[in-house]
């Protein structure tokens, strides 16, 4: 029997290596000193490669990681060894394209640590226990959107997708009334 299409991590990793947001989902590595150490690996493996224009795939002990640099962000998402790399990249790419909206386009360190709540929930959009919830990043995007923002801040407060966000609540609620 087919099982579900799962991952076991989502790393965020600074230029030296060091984590900015990581999530685990797997028992592969039940240990902090454990997780730090496959971090360092994958870091160590990938450092030497050109993943700048285009995402890169790697095999890694017994692993497929989808991988890409951004300034000083290295992106990485890693599956199982049978897992299929195309819903890895699908995976892959709306992590990567969602944090590019929700930092504006201003994908560096220092905009990923101010918005580094904004980054944690769009980890939780996409995947919950290793299953794969969304790969769409405008969805993911939104939905992170809708649920950060104070919903008492004025619509002048509001970033354009908030104010979008909260004027499809609204109509859905009228619409629902």
């Amino acid at each position: 029997m087919e099982s579900c299409p799962s991952l076991k991590n989502i790393l965020l990793l600074d230029s030296e290596g060091k984590r900015v947001a990581v999530k685990y989902y797997s028992d592969d590595w039940p240990t902090n000193s454990a997780k730090e150490a496959f971090e360092k690996c994958v870091f160590s493996k990938t450092q030497k490669t050109n993943a700048r224009s285009e995402a890169e795939i790697t095999m890694l002990e017994n692993n497929i990681i989808i991988y890409k640099f951004v300034q000083d962000l290295h992106f990485f998402v890693t599956g199982s060894e049978d897992e299929n790399e195309l819903i890895l990249a699908a995976v892959f790419q709306g992590f990567f394209d969602a944090v590019g909206l929700l930092l504006r386009g201003n994908v560096d360190k220092k905009e990923a640590l101010e918005n580094l709540d904004l980054i944690l929930l769009c980890l939780d959009e996409i995947v919950d226990g290793g299953i794969i919830l969304e790969t769409d990043a405008n969805v993911i995007a939104g939905k992170v959107a809708s649920n950060s923002m104070d919903a008492g801040a004025s619509l002048s407060e509001q970033t354009l997708t908030q104010a979008l966000a909260t004027a499809r609540e609204h109509l859905t609620r009228s619409l629902l009334k």
